[in-house]
């Protein structure tokens, strides 16, 4: 299996081509890509965040997601974040028992705190600046597919290198498990086809998403 630390521009534009090229044949226009929604809501972004990995989203994490939305519109802040977790409310603001995700989600709100950062503004921002993705890393839990998926969630254009984006790799013949390579991949993938990374990013999930349910289906 190919492993690139180094990157090396030919061997990221050649997989790149083969990435659009596939994607291509399978019907991707910039007409066909769903237009991917930028949420402002500091509460709704960071439980997404901290829930996602492991679970299915549209059962599991949308629902709790949308109930954050509905119930809790004054959680758009990390003060308000704050006084929630400082109260013993985490658990019950994401309606989730298991200690790991909540501590996940608790730890991340305090990072941001200690960083400045009081709503999503100031979060985009902070991405802009060079060292802000290397410090998030050094919380406890969170590594590059977290720092990438918060970065679409809010809006800025990043590709997430989740299993589905990993599947798809090995489906066009891209052999790797760098997680830089392939984000360099599947970016410059997007560039050549004329189309947004993170609504790309998107459309990689649902054809996923909708493959391992045709799977699960005939399994049944």
């Amino acid at each position: 299996m190919m492993r690139s630390r180094e990157h090396d521009p030919l061997a990221v534009l050649t997989a790149a081509r083969k990435v659009a090229d596939f994607a291509s044949n399978q019907g991707l226009t910039e007409a066909r890509l769903t237009k991917r929604m930028v949420c402002n809501h500091m509460g709704a972004v960071l439980a997404d965040t901290a829930l996602q990995a492991g679970l299915r989203y549209s059962t599991v994490v949308r629902p709790r997601v949308t109930n954050i939305l509905n119930q809790h519109p004054q959680a758009d802040t990390i003060s308000a974040l704050i006084g929630i977790v400082n109260d013993g409310e985490t658990g019950a603001f994401l309606q989730w028992s298991h200690h790991q995700k909540i501590a996940r989600f608790e730890r991340i709100v305090a990072f941001l705190y200690d960083e400045g950062v009081q709503d999503v503004e100031d979060l985009k921002k902070k991405y802009k600046t060079g060292e802000f993705g290397a410090a998030f890393q050094k919380v406890n839990g969170v590594g590059p597919k977290t720092v990438d998926y918060l970065a679409c969630l809010i809006g800025i254009e990043s590709i997430a290198v989740d299993r589905h984006i990993r599947t798809f790799a090995k489906r066009v013949g891209v052999d790797a498990d760098d997680y830089g390579f392939l984000k360099h991949v599947f970016c410059y993938a997007a560039d050549l086809l004329s189309v947004s990374r993170r609504e790309f990013d998107g459309w990689i999930w649902q054809v996923e998403s909708l493959k391992g349910s045709r799977q699960l289906s005939f399994a049944i």
